[in-house]
C-alpha cells in the first residue's frame, strides 16, 4: 500500500523502530540524558496519532465537538509547557499565553471569513498555531528562569536601586527570553531554501498548484510568527509578575 509520500507496510514500521532505536542510542552514548525519553516519545506519538485520527474522524462534522477538541489541545499544551518551565505539575499559568495567542488568531481568521467554519479546516490550523504557541512559551519560560537564576545578583541590584520586582526581572531576563522567537524567524527566513514545511507539501500533494501551496505555507508561517510573538510577550509578562517559577529542589 502506498501514500502520497511513503510506501506503507512492514518495511516502514521496521524503519520507524530502527530510527527510534538509533535516536535513543545516540542520545545515550552521547550522554545527552534523553535516550529513554526519545523512545517513550516515539511510542506515545504513535499511539496518540492513531487515537487522534479516530477521534477527528468522529468529531469533524460537529462544530461543538471541534471547539471542545481545540480547547483540549490548548489544555494539553499548557500542561506540557508548564511542566517544562516549572519542573512540576503546577504550571497552568502557561495556559494564558498559549490559549490567548492561538485562540485569538483562530477567532480572527473565522471572523474575517479566511477560514471555513468547518472542523476539517479549524482543527489542523488550530493545532499548528497552538503547537507554535506551546513551543514559544516553553522556550521563553525556560530562558527566563535560567537567566533569573544565573543573574540573581543583577536583579537584586535593580531592586536596591528602587525598581519594582516586575521591572527588575524584565530588565535582566527579557533579552534572553525573547530568543524564543529565533526558531520561528529562522524557519520563515529559510522556507523554500532549506525546508519545505508540512503545509506546503500537504497542499501540493493534495492536488493544488505550487502557487496555492506557497500562499498557504506563507499564511501559516506569518500566523505562527504572530502567535509566537504574542505567546512570548505574554510568557515574559506572566513570569515577571512571579508566576511559573521553577520548583525549588
Amino acid at each position: 500500500m502506498t501514500s502520497t509520500m511513503l510506501v506503507l507496510g512492514p518495511r516502514l514500521a521496521a524503519a520507524l523502530v530502527l530510527l527510534t532505536t538509533a535516536a535513543a542510542a545516540i542520545a545515550t552514548v552521547g550522554r545527552l540524558g534523553h535516550g529513554r525519553q526519545i523512545a517513550i516519545a516515539a511510542v506515545r506519538a504513535a499511539l496518540q496519532l492513531a487515537a487522534v485520527s479516530l477521534v477527528i474522524t468522529a468529531i469533524v462534522g460537529s462544530l461543538w465537538a471541534t471547539g471542545a477538541f481545540v480547547l483540549l489541545m490548548c489544555g494539553v499544551a499548557a500542561g506540557t509547557s508548564g511542566r517544562r518551565i516549572t519542573g512540576g505539575p503546577y504550571g497552568w499559568w502557561a495556559g494564558v499565553p498559549i490559549a490567548t495567542a492561538s485562540l485569538t488568531v483562530v477567532a480572527a481568521l473565522l471572523l474575517a471569513g479566511l477560514m471555513p467554519l468547518r472542523g476539517i479546516a479549524i482543527i489542523p490550523i488550530a493545532g499548528i498555531l497552538t503547537g507554535g504557541a506551546m513551543t514559544a512559551t516553553s522556550l521563553a519560560g525556560r530562558r527566563f528562569n535560567d537567566e533569573l537564576h544565573a543573574r540573581r545578583g543583577e536583579v537584586e541590584a535593580a531592586l536596591a536601586l528602587g525598581l519594582l520586582p516586575r521591572d527588575a526581572r524584565l530588565l535582566v531576563c527579557r533579552p534572553a527570553a525573547s530568543q524564543a522567537l529565533i526558531p520561528a524567524l529562522d524557519q520563515t527566513r529559510t522556507v523554500g531554501l532549506v525546508t519545505l514545511p508540512g503545509a506546503f507539501v500537504g497542499v501540493l500533494l493534495g492536488g493544488a498548484s505550487p502557487l496555492a501551496a506557497g500562499i498557504t505555507q506563507l499564511f501559516v508561517l506569518v500566523g505562527l510568527l504572530a502567535v509566537e510573538a504574542t505567546a512570548t510577550v505574554l510568557t515574559i509578562e506572566v513570569m515577571a509578575r512571579g508566576r511559573l517559577r521553577r520548583r525549588s529542589p
